[in-house]
C-alpha cells in the first residue's frame, strides 16, 4: 500500500577520514588491519541466503606479501550457477512487489553500517587484499561504496517522479518495472565500491542479481554482501557466486530469462560477451540490457601555457595512484617542447620521494599490483621499452616479485607517439610522454584524438581559455570524463558521473539517474475518465 510520496534523505558525498598521524581513526584502521593479518577467514558462496561451498578450495594472499594466507574462498561451477539464477527468480515476484521506498530503505541502511560500524574493516579488507594504501581504500571502499547507495535511492526517487503529462479527462501514468528475468554483475579486482554497485544498483530498481566478483576481490567482496544481508536484503535477491568465467558465462548468456549484464573489466572480455549475446539473441525472453564499463588509454595534454608544477602533479597522482590499476589512469601524455626541461625535472625530483611497499606501512605512496599475471604484463612492457631505440627512460624501471608484486612507478618518453605503450592499455605503473613541439598543437589534439580506440578519460592543462575551449572542442569524443586542470581521475559520485564510449564502453554513466534507468522496463498507463461511445468523428458528418 502506497501511503505518501516519499522522499529519501538528501545525499550528500560521505566525508573522507585524512588518517593523519595521530589521528582516531590512523589507530583504529591500524588496529583492524592487523587483527585481519593475525585471522584467516573462509569465505562461501551466498546462494539464497545460505552458505554454499564449492568443491575447488582457493587462497586469498596480499598482493604485497602474496606468502600471507588472508583465507580460503570456496569455488563452485555450472551447478552452483544455475542455482543461484533459480534462486534470483524465485525471488523476484516478492522483492518487485515490494514499494520502492521499502526497497530503498535496504540500501540506505547498508550505506549506514559501510560509513560506520564496518568502514575500517572494508578499508582494511581492500588494503590487504587488493593492496590499496589507507587513502586510496578509504575514498572507494568506505566513501564512494555509501556514495552510490545513497545518491542512487536520490535517484531512484527521482525516476519513480517522473511522470507524463495528461490531458483532459485522461489520467497518464508511468510505471518503472524491474526487467523480465535476472541481471548478471560481472565485477573487477580494483574497486571494491564498484563491484558493490554493479549489483546494487539493478537490485534497488527492483531486480534479482547473480553477482561474479573477480576472484582478487573476493576477500572485501564477502564483506559487502554480510553488510547487505545485515541491513536486510532478502534472500535470493543479490547471489554471490564464484566461478571460473566462461563456465559462469555458458550458463549465464544461454538462459532464456537472462535480462541484462551490469559489467566492468577487460574491452575484450565485454566484447566476448556482447559477441555471445548475440549469438543466443533468439533464445531469450527479451532483448537483454548490456551495460559495461572497460578499459582505458587515458591522455593529459599540455598546452605551452600549462602550470608546471599543476601538470606534474596531475601527471604523478593520475598515473600512479592505486599502482596505475585505474581504467581512468593517466597513461599517455602530450607536453610542449618548451616546458619539457621543466617539467622534465620536476617530475624526476617529485618520484624520487615515492616509496613503494606494503599497505601496513602508510609511509609508502605505491603498493603492489595485483597478481603475478598483472606483474608479468606490466615489466613485459617495460622490458621492450628499455631495448628500444624509440624510447628513453626518464624515471623506475625497477621491479621485484620476490616478496609482493611490485613494480615502480615508471616513465618512458618516446620519439614515436604510435609507440606500443602509446597506443595499448597496460593497466600499471607506466606512463608514456611525448613531446610534441609547441607550434604543433593542433596538430597534436588530433594526435591525441585519433591515438587510442578507448575514449574513457582525459585531462587538459592550460592557462589559456582559448587553448583549453579550443582542446575540449577537438577532444569531443576522446573521453566520456574530461578534466580541465586536474588529473584524469578521482569522479566522485553526484559529480562526476562515471564512463566512456569508444572502446571503453557503454558510457552509461555510474553515479547517475542515467545508469538506473538502464535497469526498468516502463510502461505507460492511460485512464480515461468518460470513454468513448461513438466510434464516429465530427469530420465524418
Amino acid at each position: 500500500m502506497s501511503t505518501g510520496f516519499f522522499r529519501v534523505p538528501q545525499p550528500t558525498n560521505e566525508p573522507i577520514y585524512a588518517y593523519a598521524v595521530g589521528s582516531a581513526e590512523r589507530q583504529r584502521l591500524q588496529d583492524t588491519l592487523q587483527n585481519l593479518r593475525n585471522t584467516q577467514v573462509e569465505v562461501p558462496m551466498r546462494i539464497h541466503g545460505k552458505s554454499v561451498q564449492g568443491a575447488k578450495k582457493v587462497a586469498m594472499t596480499c598482493p604485497h606479501d602474496h606468502q600471507h594466507i588472508l583465507g580460503y574462498f570456496y569455488e563452485g561451477g555450472k551447478k552452483e550457477i544455475s542455482d543461484a539464477i533459480e534462486s534470483a527468480l524465485s525471488a523476484k515476484k516478492a522483492w518487485a512487489a515490494l514499494t520502492w521506498q521499502e526497497r530503498v530503505s535496504i540500501f540506505l541502511k547498508a550505506a549506514d553500517l559501510s560509513a560506520n560500524k564496518y568502514r575500517m574493516e572494508l578499508n582494511a579488507r581492500t588494503m590487504l587484499g587488493q593492496s590499496k594504501n589507507a587513502y586510496q581504500a578509504e575514498i572507494d571502499a568506505a566513501c564512494e561504496w555509501v556514495d552510490f547507495l545513497r545518491f542512487n535511492a536520490h535517484y531512484a526517487a527521482q525516476i519513480y517522479a517522473d511522470q507524463p503529462i495528461s490531458s483532459p479527462g485522461v489520467w497518464n501514468r508511468l510505471e518503472y518495472r524491474p526487467l523480465e528475468g535476472f541481471v548478471y554483475a560481472l565485477t573487477p579486482f580494483n574497486f571494491t565500491a564498484i563491484a558493490g554497485n554493479l549489483p546494487a544498483a539493478p537490485a534497488m530498481m527492483g531486480n534479482t542479481v547473480v553477482w561474479k566478483p573477480a576472484p582478487q576481490q573476493i576477500y572485501s567482496a564477502a564483506l559487502l554482501m554480510q553488510i547487505l544481508e545485515e541491513a536486510g536484503l532478502p534472500a535470493g535477491v543479490i547471489n554471490l557466486v564464484f566461478a571460473d568465467g566462461p563456465e559462469a558465462g555458458e550458463v549465464v548468456f544461454s538462459h532464456w530469462e537472462f535480462a541484462g549484464i551490469h559489467f566492468t573489466g577487460s574491452t575484450k572480455v565485454f566484447q566476448t560477451i556482447w559477441q555471445n549475446i548475440g549469438n543466443n539473441i533468439a533464445k531469450y525472453k527479451s532483448y537483454p540490457r548490456i551495460v559495461g564499463e572497460t578499459g582505458g588509454k587515458d591522455f593529459v595534454v599540455a598546452h605551452p601555457s600549462a602550470d608546471v608544477k599543476a601538470l606534474v602533479t596531475g601527471l604523478i597522482r593520475g598515473a600512479f595512484e592505486y599502482q596505475g590499476q585505474k581504467c581512468s589512469a593517466a597513461s599517455r601524455a602530450y607536453v610542449p617542447a618548451s616546458l619539457w626541461s621543466a617539467v622534465k625535472s620536476e617530475l624526476q625530483s617529485e618520484l624520487a620521494q615515492i616509496k613503494v611497499g606494503g599497505t601496513e606501512d602508510f609511509g609508502n605512496f605505491v603498493n603492489a599490483v595485483i597478481d603475478q599475471k598483472a606483474f608479468d604484463k606490466i615489466t613485459s612492457y617495460i622490458i621492450e621499452a628499455k631495448k628500444s631505440s624509440e624510447v628513453e627512460l626518464i624515471a623506475g624501471g625497477g621491479f621485484d616479485a620476490s616478496r609482493g608484486y611490485f613494480v615502480e612507478p615508471t616513465v618512458l618518453l618516446t620519439s614515436n607517439p604510435r609507440y606500443r605503450t602509446m597506443e595499448e592499455e597496460i593497466f600499471g605503473p607506466v606512463l608514456t610522454i611525448y613531446v610534441y613541439p609547441d607550434e604543433k598543437w593542433k596538430d597534436t589534439l588530433e594526435l591525441v584524438d585519433q591515438t587510442s580506440a578507448y575514449a574513457l578519460t582525459g585531462a587538459i592543462f592550460s592557462q589559456d581559455a582559448y587553448a583549453l575551449s579550443e582542446a575540449a572542442k577537438v577532444l569531443e569524443h576522446a573521453a566520456g570524463n574530461l578534466y580541465l586542470n586536474d588529473k584524469c581521475t578521482g569522479a566522485v559520485v553526484g559529480q562526476q558521473p562515471f564512463g566512456g564510449a569508444r572502446a571503453s564502453g557503454t558510457n552509461d554513466k555510474a553515479g547517475s539517474y542515467l545508469n538506473l534507468l538502464r535497469w526498468v522496463s516502463p510502461r505507460t498507463v492511460k485512464e480515461v475518465f468518460s470513454s468513448p461511445t461513438d466510434f464516429r468523428y465530427p469530420f465524418l458528418g
